[in-house]
């Protein structure tokens, strides 16, 4: 097949969270089953415009004129539309609140190729700017998702949500996000991350990896670890996203005493994540809404214990094996960090259990869906 895939991050902008990392692991094994693939999707900063081949997959930056947050004017949408758009079998749309997908849906119906839309667990407006999201809604985001084929969930919870906004049950699909297991093939020996952090390998250490934002409930997770007995560390490592839950640890780290405690250590990939999350005796996703959690599978991947919250769209997938599921709720969450540090018979069978787990995280499943999804769409489109 013949698949567009349109996204406002791909590699190798890390730092812009999930999408940059899931997109191309995606269209790197769709191209590896033989099918044609290309990227649509934007050179942030300073970065060159232009074409280029990664892993068989074609990816097309597009320049900006303008850039805020996560919405950017990009020159070039109109003319590779109207020169190339038809080629296409099935575009897929990945994200919401941006100008660059609801462009190529708007050449979509207008040249007939069918579309799918992934919002990402941004469906619904949760925390920041709610009403220039509700005025996206009305504006854009009506028309790409009625004109849509399909949504995709990457959950049940988020599933459940779209449904919930009113989105017909027939048009939401669940396909999972995956884990790229052969990353976490050779882990990297336990020690330099705590070394870096001058923490002794006998001291707990909690980890949070992440963007760092309020969605995802950081300022719950540090009230939480303040009444943690011992003297276990907190570790908070991630890009900001400059929303104001930065400075929000930090004021409560200073009103809660928690300075020498609690330590924000910046963004982690690559090798450097992993040696994050090989260190760290518990990971923690403490988040209030998150549509998958991806963070939670590599954690997994890598050996280490997690506690996440019902909110959390793997919660079901890891829950009881690897990970304690706890409610969005201080007092819940301190009781289960606090129960994963000092049993450590607990911590244990769990860390067993992640090697178990981590096997069905794997991209096969999602990657056999996902081509179901897109013969399914460009079937229907064939026989309209």
């Amino acid at each position: 097949m013949r698949i567009l895939k349109v996204t406002q991050a791909y590699r190798p902008f890390l730092e812009k969270g999930g999408p940059a990392t899931k997109v191309p692991a995606i269209a790197d094994r769709l191209a590896k089953r033989g099918h044609r693939v290309t990227v649509l999707t934007v050179a942030h900063g300073s970065a060159p415009a232009g074409a280029e081949t990664q892993g068989g997959v074609e990816v097309i930056y597009l320049r900006s004129l303008v850039a805020y947050r996560s919405v950017t004017w990009n020159t070039g949408v109109r003319a590779f539309c109207r020169e190339r758009l038809r080629g296409f079998d099935v575009a897929h749309i990945y994200g919401l609140y941006d100008l660059l997908g609801p462009g190529v849906a708007f050449y979509c119906r207008r040249m007939g190729v069918p579309y799918v839309v992934e919002p990402m667990g941004m469906y619904r407006p949760i925390v920041r700017s709610l009403v220039k999201k509700r005025l996206y809604h009305w504006l854009l985001g009506r028309s790409l998702v009625t004109s849509a084929t399909l949504l995709i969930a990457t959950s049940q919870l988020e599933q459940q949500e779209l449904l919930e906004e009113g989105v017909a049950p027939l048009k939401v699909v669940v396909r999972r996000n995956g884990v790229d297991l052969d990353e976490f093939a050779e882990l990297p020996p336990r020690g330099a991350f705590r070394r870096e952090l001058g923490i002794a390998d006998g001291t707990p250490l909690v980890l949070y990896l992440g963007r760092l934002s309020k969605k995802k409930g950081l300022g719950l997770l540090v009230r939480a670890f303040a009444s943690v007995p011992g003297a276990a560390c907190l570790a908070i490592a991630g890009p900001d996203e400059r929303d104001g839950s930065v400075e929000e640890v930090k004021r409560l780290c200073a009103a809660l005493r928690l300075e020498r405690r609690v330590r924000l250590v910046g963004p982690r990939f690559g090798r450097q994540k992993l040696q994050a999350l090989v260190d760290a005796d518990l990971f923690v996703l403490p988040s209030q809404n998150e549509n998958f959690g991806n963070a939670v599978a590599e954690a997994i991947a890598c050996g280490t214990p997690a506690i996440v919250t019902d909110r959390c769209g793997i919660a079901p997938l890891v829950e009881g094996n690897a990970a304690l599921v706890v409610p969005y709720h201080e007092e819940a969450l301190r009781i289960q960090m606090t129960r994963l540090i000092e049993d450590v018979a607990l911590r244990e069978r769990l860390r067993v259990g992640c090697h178990k787990a981590a096997v069905t995280l794997g991209w096969d499943q999602p990657l056999q869906k996902m081509e179901e999804i897109y013969q399914q769409v460009a079937r229907e489109a064939r026989a309209a």
